[in-house]
């Protein structure tokens, strides 16, 4: 049945048409983006910009565009041509906000759920994904929307933790939905489904998947993977990493080296077949050798790392190095035997972006710098400290489109240029 369909089993999550009317034709943003979702189009925290500053002037790159009303969450920012898509609130509901990419004035504003208190900020805290004329947004109660990316009418919505027999996180779902060509997929964790595909354009339940002993969701994001001819998805549950085969749902692996035992968070990323993965609180990295086996596919470690204790900041790979924090030690990893090759204090710990040879280092506690992505040695080449900054740590990924840093911090969004 359609299970998430609107009006089918849940009703709507809010009436279609009550976003307004259709805005006005949007202007183009300073150039498109293909940094369509959490991570980047291939959710590896790549962007494809170019040009960039090769040195940040002392007082940091010049703020170009921010804006505040955005209410409390942690959310990062996607793009489709002309705006910029985030989760926040307003009053008591969770809320999609569609934006221009160069003024930031508001387009259309769409609420999605309620509003779940949290005493690390409440809000939501997972990153709209577009796809086409869609875009589709997970809130921390679990409440997944379709709306149409031109004027915010809702499409089709509903509760993932209700439909699949699941029950909320300690922190709240955080996950961005993938989507993947007509489906989306998403992990409620629940007796029903530990991952879900759905029918993109309508909700409907494509497949459920479920790993045994029914692990609760944990906080990280669904990548893709191929391996021998296997598409799959992988993701952390609140047990370990999961394999789940894209075709039907079926459970290919999982795997608990990385995994801990309160809150796993950061996406894997794909690396030449195989998959790398890490969490905090004490666990560290692995890396997965994936290949064909008689079942399906199999995965077993190549070796495990306690010097890549990734909280929540994300990862990323460029060439055959890994770089992310170490709790609050900005890392270099040789990915093919996970030997070290730098550490250093850096920002401390928070959330790494790639782009044009250099990384974006933005810590939790505020200041960012920018990196010099080489296996050589820790070169950074400009840092500052943003001037509005809230009483919640940064936890949202830094984003870099268009020739721009993209920031959000709760209410706000700051904007600075950073092309040549």
């Amino acid at each position: 049945g359609a299970l998430l369909a609107c009006g089918v089993l849940l009703g709507c999550l809010a009436t279609p048409g009550a976003a307004g009317a259709a805005p006005p034709e949007p202007r183009r943003a300073r150039a498109d983006t293909t940094w369509n979702q959490f991570g980047g189009e291939a959710r590896d925290n790549r962007s494809d910009d170019r040009g960039l500053l090769d040195h940040w002037p002392e007082e940091g790159p010049a703020h170009v565009a921010g804006r505040g009303d955005l209410g409390i969450g942690f959310s990062s920012v996607s793009f489709a041509p002309g705006v910029v898509l985030t989760l926040g609130t307003r009053g008591e509901e969770e809320m999609v906000f569609c934006l221009d990419a160069e003024s930031l004035e508001e387009r259309w504003a769409t609420p999605i759920g309620r509003v779940r208190a949290d005493g690390m900020g409440g809000g939501p805290r997972s990153t709209p994904t577009v796809d086409g004329d869609r875009v589709y947004a997970l809130g921390a109660g679990g409440d997944l929307a379709c709306l149409a990316l031109d004027t915010g009418r809702l499409v089709w919505g509903g509760n993932i933790l209700r439909v699949f027999a699941a029950e909320n996180i300690v922190w709240g779902i955080s996950e961005s939905p993938l989507v993947d060509g007509d489906r989306v997929i998403v992990t409620p964790g629940g007796r029903e489904a530990t991952m879900a595909a759905l029918d993109a354009k309508t909700g409907r339940t494509l497949w459920k998947g479920t790993v045994p002993g029914m692990p609760q969701a944990a906080y990280a994001s669904a990548i893709v993977v191929t391996t021998g001819g296997v598409r799959q998805y992988v993701n952390f549950v609140h047990g370990g990493l999961v394999g789940i085969r894209a075709a039907d749902g079926a459970v290919l692996w999982g795997d608990d080296s990385a995994s801990n035992a309160t809150a796993n968070c950061s996406a894997p990323l794909a690396w030449k077949g195989d998959v790398f993965a890490a969490s905090g609180y004490g666990a560290g990295g692995v890396l997965l050798r994936l290949a064909r086996g008689r079942q399906g596919v199999r995965a077993v470690p190549a070796y495990t790392t306690k010097e890549m204790k990734n909280h929540h900041g994300g990862m990323v790979i460029d060439r055959d190095h890994l770089y992310g924090c170490d709790e609050g030690l900005l890392t270099c990893l040789e990915l093919a035997g996970g030997r070290v090759a730098w550490q250093h204090r850096s920002v401390g710990k928070g959330a790494v972006v790639w782009a044009d040879g250099k990384l974006v280092v933005r810590s939790e506690e505020g200041p960012v710098a920018l990196v010099e992505a080489t296996p050589r040695g820790y070169v950074e080449l400009g840092r500052f400290t943003p001037a509005a900054r809230s009483d919640r740590p940064a936890w949202a990924h830094p984003v870099i489109a268009a020739g721009r840093l993209w920031l959000r911090d709760q209410d706000r969004l700051d904007v600075y240029s950073v092309a040549e």
